[in-house]
């Protein structure tokens, strides 16, 4: 698909039925869902997931790395397509990318809203968001972004994202390299203006418009988005929402928990 201002954007178009979207976190693709995709195209569903402008398989712009063009390239998507129904699940960055286009969009086309290890509502600590992570982290991201990318996305897989740094955790080689391939096709340009995107928007008003029923999973030892200023943040502005927090989950729960994760959504979709 081809965006309104120029933009190649690639998707995986998988199974029939009711139409699931998944978004994928930072700096990975569509690749990230694939065991959810999966699971429930297996079971019923067409899914649909996408490489953001800059990721993997899509064009690599210069401009436009940020949320307001991540959530309108998503509603084109989702019209190009006319999808109706449609379930969206944002993990980590595209936890952002649905809120802000439910923000931007509204629900006419949407039935269910789900956001994994999600990073609304804001990940920066400010006056008024004190739980948040202060700017030094995504400083010190940029900076090993400039350093040594491909560094940097080995240390962050073999370490918090996956859990592999706590005690006695099983390490996985295959998640690292899966999760290091996919940061290394992401362009450079276009990654690094994402951690700006990820961490400083503040996604307060578009959950206050969250009107769907919204799955929010959230692990609870998340060393890259921490539940307090996310997952259960969230979940106090969509009151209706339904919370799951996996206890000992680590960021990328999507891999180290996805069979929990793979019935707990395909049970939300069918509920």
């Amino acid at each position: 698909m081809t965006t309104r201002d120029g933009v190649e954007i690639h998707y995986k178009d998988w199974g029939r039925g009711q139409p699931v979207v998944l978004s994928h976190g930072w700096p990975l693709n569509a690749d990230s869902w694939e065991a959810q995709a999966f699971h429930l195209a297996n079971n019923g569903f067409r899914v649909i997931a996408h490489d953001r402008r800059g990721h993997g398989r899509s064009s690599q712009p210069w401009d436009g790395n940020d949320m307001d063009h991540y959530a309108d390239d998503l509603a084109q998507l989702i019209e190009a397509l006319d999808l109706r129904n449609v379930a969206l699940f944002g993990f980590s960055t595209g936890g952002g990318e649905i809120a802000r286009y439910v923000g931007r969009h509204g629900t006419r086309r949407v039935a269910k809203l789900g956001l994994i290890s999600a990073v609304p509502p804001l990940m920066l600590k400010t006056a008024a968001n004190p739980g948040g992570l202060p700017i030094e982290v995504f400083d010190g991201l940029r900076a090993g972004s400039i350093a040594d990318r491909s560094k940097l996305y080995r240390d962050i897989a073999s370490g918090p994202f996956f859990g592999f740094n706590r005690p006695g955790a099983q390490v996985s080689q295959g998640m690292i390299d899966s999760f290091w391939l996919q940061g290394m096709m992401a362009g450079h340009k276009n990654a690094y203006d994402s951690i700006k995107a990820f961490s400083e928007t503040d996604f307060t008003e578009d959950l206050k418009k969250f009107d769907k029923p919204t799955l929010i999973v959230h692990g609870d030892d998340d060393q890259i988005v921490p539940i307090d200023a996310a997952g259960r943040a969230s979940a106090r502005l969509v009151p209706h929402a339904t919370l799951k927090v996996y206890a000992g989950a680590p960021h990328g729960l999507a891999d180290t928990h996805k069979q929990r994760l793979n019935d707990d959504m395909l049970a939300f979709l069918r509920g």
